[in-house]
This record gives structure tokens, C-alpha cells and sequence, in this order.
């Protein structure tokens, strides 16, 4: 099964496109967020592309766990998404952001912020994290005829 990793912000949404199967994530380019309508129906074609059902969208919970203003403005987005045909989940996200860039850095690589690669690499690991927490789906070859 495909799924979609979604690093929700206010200026991009950090974009990561993973598989039950194999168990692995890969980021994406991000997508510069516009307006809310425009930023569903990138997704929906997204999901629609990659032939994914499922958005895990990583909530930005507190350091304490608690959900503040951002966990609630992801859970937002992530009930419009529900409404137009897509099955949501949530993983924490704490610290993902400040992980990214220490792997770039570790690297040897430094992208500008506005470049959305560090919120996609954060999408990476919060759906890699998802992944990590469920054991893999074997394929099943009858099931795709």
C-alpha cells in the first residue's frame, strides 16, 4: 500500500511518498503553499499519482506531548483531506524538522530553508517513523488481479 507523508507548515507542506511494502520513504518536492483549496487538490493529485489512500500528516505536538495551535491547524488540514475521499493518520513530529537538518548538515549538505527540501526530509521521517512502528504488508499478487 502507498502512502503519503506530509510535513505541514505555514509557508510549505513537506512531501514524502512511502510503500507498507517495502517499508522504506522518500521525500518529494514540497509544495508552496498557496491557499487552502489549491494546497487539497495538490495532495488529492498526489495520492491520485502515486496511487495512495493514506496521509500521514506529522503533528507538531509539544515538547510536554501536549497539542498546541500548530497540532490543531495540522488536524484541520488533515480533516479536509478526510473530506474529500482520503484516509488520514497522525505521527508525532517532534524534533523531525531539527533532525533533517542535522542529517543534511552531517551530509555535508546545507539547502536555503525557503527551499523546502528540509521540510521534505522532515516528511521523510515522520513517514518512515510510521512505517517503522507497523510491520511491513506482504505483496500478495492475487490481490492486484
Amino acid at each position: 500500500m502507498r502512502l503519503i507523508g506530509l510535513d505541514h507548515g505555514a509557508k510549505r507542506i513537506g512531501v514524502a511518498v512511502g510503500d507498507t511494502e517495502t517499508g522504506m520513504a522518500f521525500a518529494r518536492p514540497a509544495i508552496k503553499r498557496r491557499n487552502l483549496d489549491h494546497d487539497l487538490a495538490l495532495v488529492g493529485e498526489l495520492c491520485t499519482t502515486e496511487g495512495a489512500t493514506v496521509v500521514v500528516i506529522g503533528l507538531p505536538l509539544l515538547l510536554d506531548g501536549t497539542e498546541g495551535a500548530q497540532a490543531a491547524a495540522a488536524r484541520a488540514f488533515g480533516e479536509r483531506l478526510e473530506r474529500i475521499g482520503l484516509q488520514v493518520a497522525y505521527e508525532d513530529e517532534r524534533l523531525t524538522s531539527w533532525e533533517a537538518e542535522r542529517q543534511s548538515s552531517a551530509q555535508g549538505r546545507h539547502p536555503r530553508r525557503d527551499s523546502g527540501e528540509i521540510d521534505s526530509a522532515a516528511a521523510r521521517l515522520i513517514l518512515q517513523q510510521y512505517l517503522d512502528a507497523r510491520p511491513p504488508t506482504p505483496f500478495r499478487p492475487e490481490e492486484t488481479e
